[in-house]
């Protein structure tokens, strides 16, 4: 078992360089994310005092009086869980066009603002923001990887790893929150899962909707991640429930605020009028998913339909994890027309970088697997940089100009 503080997380140094310069830095995730054990590694060791919203006192008097809890602040200041007041943004927005010192507060929150117009309007270039995700494979293993950069680089050499084999259905149903990394068990960790999207529903949920059916949330979560790595399709979403298709789109939302869900956009160009237009959509951890629906590794490893959803929705995750602590801003789309021709990630660094992701649950690869990257690359052509198929293999090759089968492991052990 390991202490949730105990793993690095990779996003600290972009923290310190938003800190160095922005008046304000949010930390926004989901709950149990490793966002407050950031913060105060981080405040800790520049002085900054912590107080959270989730403490009821403190809660109150930022409630009560938020013009005065806010002038009565440290010079440096975590406030924890910031989104349970929401009144605060608008006096913290003041206060910071009064003294645009940098550095003045960290701020986390399990509420995406920026999905919230009125705390977004607040934010806007007052404050730096940084998504803090779960915990990258990269960081369970300690391994700072290259991932990235050889893949915009449009160049990857390695030796021969290991399969990961019987291991990469483990990692998939572990998921990547901290504190259940530390049950001893696949079954306490499945049960803390479980309980801990009763009481975000509980909690979260009910501070940022007064929804009538808060009972509809978890089994709605649960048919979302039967259907991760799929089309978003509202009807099939809301076929169990007698709610309408509207109210199912809203619970989504509400759901992709609090960091459960993620739709990914599509990838466009109007070289290209056959492409699908639809997002699709993945469950915000694979952990979480897989206790969702019941299913543990011997499970798994005997579906191998849901285990081939699970593990695109697992590499995705990854790669926006790693995304998140990357120098350079990166935006995750999916390529597919009209013919099912598809890539399951496509990554554009800026506007004129483009790379394809295609994900293979299997220990071998043809050509015919390239089949969609090398479509994107005839429509993109110099923006391209590289197309991957990610396979449970042992070798890195090459399959044509700027095309690479490359071993699972290699998306975060990059080492030789």
């Amino acid at each position: 078992m390991s202490n949730p503080a105990d793993y690095p997380r990779f996003a600290e140094a972009r923290l310190l360089e938003a800190l160095a310069d922005s008046p304000a830095v949010l930390v926004h995730g989901p709950r149990q994310s490793g966002k407050t054990t950031l913060a105060r590694t981080v405040g800790d060791r520049l002085g900054y005092a912590y107080l959270t919203c989730d403490d009821d006192t403190v809660r109150g008097a930022a409630l009560s009086d938020p013009v005065g809890f806010v002038a009565d602040l440290p010079a440096r200041a975590i406030l924890d869980e910031v989104q349970r007041v929401p009144e605060l943004f608008t006096t913290l927005k003041a206060a910071i066009d009064r003294d645009r010192t940098p550095g003045r507060f960290i701020l986390t929150g399990s509420a995406n603002v920026l999905l919230l117009p009125r705390l977004s309007d607040s934010l806007a270039g007052r404050m730096d923001v940084l998504r803090l995700h779960p915990l990258a494979q990269a960081e369970i293993e300690r391994k700072e990887p290259r991932f990235l950069e050889q893949l915009f680089a449009g160049a990857f050499q390695a030796p021969p790893k290991p399969r990961l084999a019987a291991g990469l259905i483990d990692r998939v149903v572990a998921g990547g929150y901290p504190a259940a990394l530390a049950r001893s068990t696949a079954r306490r960790r499945a049960t803390w899962y479980l309980n801990y999207l009763d009481a975000l529903v509980q909690r979260d949920v009910r501070d940022l909707s007064r929804i009538s059916s808060l009972d509809a949330l978890p089994r709605l979560l649960a048919v979302a991640a039967a259907h991760t790595a799929q089309l978003l399709n509202v009807a099939e979403l809301s076929a169990p429930f007698q709610l309408s298709r509207p109210t199912i789109n809203d619970y989504i939302t509400l759901l992709e605020r609090v960091f459960l869900l993620d739709r990914l956009p599509p990838w466009h160009s109007n070289r290209l009028s056959r492409l699908v237009k639809t997002p699709k959509l993945h469950v915000g951890d694979t952990g979480l998913a897989c206790a969702l629906l019941g299913m543990d590794a011997e499970a798994l490893r005997a579906d191998r339909t849901t285990f081939g959803h699970l593990l695109e929705t697992f590499v995705y995750q990854e790669l926006r994890r790693q995304g998140s602590w990357y120098e350079d801003p990166l935006t995750f789309f999916h390529f597919r027309d009209r013919d099912g021709v598809e890539v399951d990630v496509v990554i554009e660094r800026g506007a004129h970088q483009l790379a394809g992701i295609e994900v293979k649950a299997g220990a071998t690869v043809t050509a015919a697997d390239f089949s969609g990257l090398r479509k994107l690359q005839s429509v993109t052509g110099a923006r391209f940089r590289c197309g991957v198929v990610l396979y449970d293999g042992e070798t890195t090759a090459s399959f044509g100009d700027g095309l690479f089968a490359v071993p699972l492991r290699s998306l975060w052990d990059t080492t030789a």
